[in-house]
This record gives C-alpha cells, structure tokens and sequence, in this order.
C-alpha cells in the first residue's frame, strides 16, 4: 500500500480549507449581497474552524480511545 507523503496531506488540507473559504464567501455574498462582507465572513470562518480544529485535535490527544497502548518493554 503507497502511504501518502506529509507534504502531500498539507497541500490537500490546504486545498480543501481554499474551498470551503470560497464556498462560505460566494454563500455570503449571495445573502448579503456585498462581497467586502462576504470576504469578511470568509476569512473569519476560515480562522475560527483553524482554531476550532486546533482545540478538536488537542482535545483527542488527551483521550486514549481508539489508542493501542505500546508495550512496557522493547527488545
């Protein structure tokens, strides 16, 4: 199985937080028709879900779910 590369997984998560900016301005822009607001929305989104994400993953740090506990020893 080929694993992906980290450098590979960051473009993708940057693509795809480039999309969801764009998806909540043109959203914005709709309802608000005023496209300063709807930029102003989108990157206050976009900060807040970084941030909020940042927290999520913290948070899952802490919890041992799902976690396979390595061994006492090694040889």
């Amino acid at each position: 199985m080929i694993s992906e590369t980290h450098y590979r997984s960051v473009i993708k998560a940057i693509t795809w937080r480039t999309g969801g900016t764009i998806v909540t301005c043109l959203i914005a822009w709709i309802v608000t028709e005023s496209f300063d607001i709807a930029a102003q929305i989108g990157i206050l989104d976009t900060l807040i879900k970084i941030a909020a994400f940042y927290v999520h993953e913290r948070l899952w740090n802490r919890m041992n779910f799902g976690k396979v506990k390595p061994p006492e020893y090694q040889i």
